[in-house]
């Protein structure tokens, strides 16, 4: 029998708001190590929001050293820039995790809430309230887009046995540009 000893990062993408949270994973056991948020609404360029996700991103994975990182993918919203933005967010992230060679695996928002909740169109109370029972902590007063990130990352332990058809797993940057032939520029 394997023992499993890993630690996984989830990361809820956001150019105001990013989540993060960690799991470690013991055995069969799964507990919380941090969770917090970014938050960027104090800084007035694009620009400068991508290079602290960039570089807070390289901190927590320098700090907590994680095996993986699962990251949740952009829906498809109404308007197109927050689309933009919030794609390079995301792809922020994923470099920051692929800089230190981290592999990352992306799941929809629906896959993330039917993992942890059973239901793809779970409100991200549930989420939340499903978090506490599974990691047996509080997760009261603590901002959705930090819960958010942690259910990226216990969406990725309950996925990582098989590979799911709504997730797409990167072993480095080469991987990614030739799975994303449109974002190498």
């Amino acid at each position: 029998m394997k023992t499993t000893d890993k630690v996984i990062l989830g990361i809820d993408p956001g150019t105001v708001i990013m989540g993060y949270g960690l799991i470690h994973i013991q055995g069969n056991k799964m507990s919380m190590l941090n969770m917090g948020v970014i938050k960027l609404d104090k800084m007035q360029d694009h620009p400068t929001r991508l290079k602290k996700i960039f570089e807070r991103t390289v901190e927590i994975i320098r700090e907590y050293h994680p095996d993986e990182m699962a990251i949740e993918a952009p829906f498809f919203g109404k308007n197109v820039q927050s689309m933009l933005k919030l794609g390079r967010a995301q792809g922020v992230a994923i470099a920051a995790a692929l800089s230190q060679n981290i592999p990352i695996v992306e799941y929809t928002p629906k896959k993330i809430k039917q993992s942890v909740t059973g239901n793809g169109n779970a409100s991200k109370e549930q989420v939340c309230g499903m978090l506490e029972n599974l990691l047996k902590t509080k997760l009261e007063g603590v901002p959705l887009d930090a819960t958010d990130g942690l259910a990226a990352a216990v969406c990725h332990h309950f996925n990582s046995s098989g590979v799911s058809s709504s997730s797409k797993s990167y072993a480095g940057w080469a991987s990614f540009l030739k799975e994303n032939p449109g974002r190498k520029g």
